[in-house]
């Protein structure tokens, strides 16, 4: 297994560029100086490398011309920052600028094939792979009730970005009890395994595991070497027990209208 250093050069290099690539439907990049704004997604997005290469007052300018930018369009943006970035000050200076933080997460990387394992998955619980438009939404139904907040969106979100996903439910007497989907638009180096919430009361059963593991052999199966979770504080425990190294942490800053 590849050092912590080694799998972090790794995501800085080939998979961070790559998020600006391969867009859903209605999407399009755009340059900015470093940076490369995503927009016509539910939310802009701004991709950025590990080192902006500027700060002071040029740094302050790029963030208020992304504010101003999706300001004008009336929709809301996130700038994803990770903690090993440069210069060492974005965080408060997006602050400064009207972004608001959401929750910090931990980016996890392992080797594919350190997790290509046939799932272990409790009695009365199937995992089975989907691209059914109708799937899409009993996916967000369930994450609704998970997180207790409206999530329909979610199922268009899916289904704009099929080309780019596999998505796995874990079903019990016809219900979807949890889900998880295997992101493959970053080429042949990583697939990014996003989802694997899961209702209340099927929680500790090993289904998350399950699902990762399920992921991990289409992964394997379609060669790509590494996997990435960013891992809530809920999973980040979970991955590890499983061998996912962690390399550092990142964090979400939004503007909203």
């Amino acid at each position: 297994m590849p050092d912590a250093a080694t799998l972090l050069a790794a995501y800085d290099d080939r998979l961070r560029p790559a998020e600006a690539t391969n867009l859903e439907a209605g999407a399009w990049a755009e340059s900015d100086g470093p940076i490369v704004r995503i927009v016509g997604k539910r939310r802009g997005f701004i991709s950025a490398p590990r080192d902006l290469g500027v700060d002071g007052a040029e740094l302050d300018a790029l963030i208020a011309r992304q504010r101003d930018f999706f300001a004008a369009r009336r929709e809301s943006v996130e700038w994803k920052t990770r903690s090993h970035d440069l210069p060492a000050g974005i965080p408060g200076r997006l602050l400064a600028a009207g972004f608001q933080p959401e929750d910090e997460e931990t980016v996890v990387i392992s080797l594919t094939e350190t997790q290509a394992a046939p799932p272990v998955l409790p009695d009365g619980v199937q995992i089975r792979q989907t691209d059914a438009d109708a799937d899409m939404h009993r996916i967000a139904a369930m994450e609704s009730a998970v997180w207790g907040e409206d999530l329909s969106w979610l199922g268009e979100n899916l289904i704009s970005r099929k080309a780019h996903l596999a998505v796995f439910v874990a079903e019990a007497d016809g219900q979807v009890v949890s889900a998880a989907w295997l992101v493959f638009k970053y080429g042949k180096d990583f697939g990014g395994l996003w989802g694997g919430s899961t209702l209340a009361e099927w929680r500790g059963r090993g289904i998350y595991r399950a699902l990762v593991r399920r992921r991990a052999q289409l992964a394997a199966e379609m060669g790509l070497r590494y996997l990435q979770v960013d891992a809530s504080e809920d999973s980040r425990p979970i991955l590890e027990r499983l061998g996912f190294t962690a390399v550092t942490k990142t964090r979400p800053y939004v503007w909203t209208p």
